[in-house]
């Protein structure tokens, strides 16, 4: 969506601190011994307790209330009983929300207490990523031209993105236009950020994989080669000089 009046930026706002807020608080909340679907019923009650609805699961009936998803796992992975955390785990957390009629979308990768299996310096990687993009993004800049300034940066630490997962626009549905926000130079997109757009910026940095695939259960996806992937996420409204992060009080950059 575009920003067009101060009621409409003080809708999204609300909206942005919901989701920030409880992805904040759910990466503080998982420890080891506990299950994602403990972790995603503290994330929905939270939600709840906001007023916010669930967008994942408004909009495509997602079967869980956020996106959690651990170790080879990339993205949009099920709230699970049977799924337990463990010392070390790369998990992520995917939080959107519906809330007054505005919808935010924001998204924190982290190491599960000691970093006994290494995964730190990739988290770290995506964060400092994403600040670089967000950092360079204003109206006029070409969308290609941050995907390559992600993917440049990636290869810089040694690591891959995944092509078919991208950032997007936001604010009155979950996805809105542009539609494709890529972590690589798409030469045929030839769109520009513009001015007081509201869009989600998310970097998918990879150790091996460059595009990722669909489990049999519809939803979770896993690196075409395996791996691991980092993702972080803002929404952000996009200004003549330095974005507006909406999300930022998820604290992924603390």
């Amino acid at each position: 969506m575009s920003i067009t009046t101060e009621a409409e930026l003080a809708g999204m706002k609300k909206a942005s601190e919901a989701v920030a807020y409880t992805l904040k608080e759910m990466s503080r909340y998982a420890q080891p011994g506990m299950s994602t679907k403990q972790l995603d019923d503290y994330g929905a009650q939270i939600l709840s307790d906001l007023g916010a609805k669930s967008a994942p699961y408004l909009t495509y009936g997602f079967p869980g209330y956020t996106c959690i998803s651990v170790n080879n796992e990339f993205c949009h992975g099920i709230p699970s009983h049977s799924r337990i955390l463990q010392e070390g785990d790369l998990v992520n957390i995917d939080v959107s929300a519906e809330l007054e009629g505005f919808w935010s979308d924001n998204g924190n990768s982290f190491v599960l207490g000691a970093d006994i299996h290494r995964h730190q310096q990739l988290v770290d990687a995506s964060k400092q990523i994403l600040h670089k993009a967000i950092s360079n993004i204003k109206g006029g800049v070409r969308i290609s031209d941050i995907g390559y300034l992600i993917e440049t940066e990636a290869k810089k630490r040694g690591y891959k993105v995944i092509k078919n997962l991208t950032g997007h626009g936001v604010g009155r549905s979950l996805h809105e236009a542009p539609s494709e926000i890529a972590n690589f130079r798409d030469r045929l997109n030839r769109e520009r950020f513009r001015k007081n757009s509201v869009v989600a910026i998310e970097t998918f940095i990879a150790t091996d994989s460059t595009y990722a695939e669909t489990l049999k259960d519809g939803w979770t996806m896993v690196g075409n080669r395996g791996g691991f992937m980092a993702q972080h996420e803002h929404t952000i409204v996009v200004t003549d000089g330095q974005a507006m992060v909406l999300t930022e009080r998820n604290g992924i950059w603390n």
